[in-house]
């Protein structure tokens, strides 16, 4: 079933999901509709809890949106030193990319393990030439394409 670790988009409908996530959807929706002007407001008004929202929001999304948006997820084997992460956000907003998500480890042993989920819509020029320059930063051992919704 895929190597383990790997993250794979899979399309689900939406009657099967479990009922936290279905609810975590809904509340999506209530804030980016501005129905909900916080995350508290958004779970109470689906029956959520805060923790549940917290766990799902980064992982479930409606079909409408990933197909609308070109989402690219990187995963980054770095050495652990000052400015690396300022340097990596800066080479991606110097290609036109959004930040969705940045999700980056405790360092053990002097490495890190950093994932960057990207709205590639409007890349400059392409998701190629920025791999290229951020593999050439001394400190990046590894660039890795977990996912993408493009």
């Amino acid at each position: 079933m895929g190597n383990r670790g790997e993250n794979k988009f899979i399309l689900v409908r939406e009657d099967v999901l479990p009922e936290a996530m279905r609810k975590t959807l809904l509340a999506k929706e209530l804030l980016e509709s501005r129905e909900a002007s916080s995350v508290w407001e958004a779970v109470q008004k689906v029956d959520l809890s805060r923790s549940a929202f917290y766990k799902y929001r980064d992982t479930v999304f409606p079909f409408h949106s990933v197909v609308k948006e070109k989402i690219v997820t990187l995963f980054f084997y770095l050495e652990d030193r000052s400015g690396t992460l300022s340097e990596i956000l800066r080479i991606i907003a110097a290609h036109s990319c959004n930040i969705l998500t940045i999700h980056q480890t405790i360092p053990i042993q002097g490495k890190a393990n950093v994932t960057i989920s990207l709205n590639v819509t409007d890349i400059q020029p392409s998701l190629e030439a920025l791999l290229v320059e951020l593999e050439q930063l001394d400190f990046i051992n590894k660039v890795e394409i977990l996912g993408s919704g493009a």
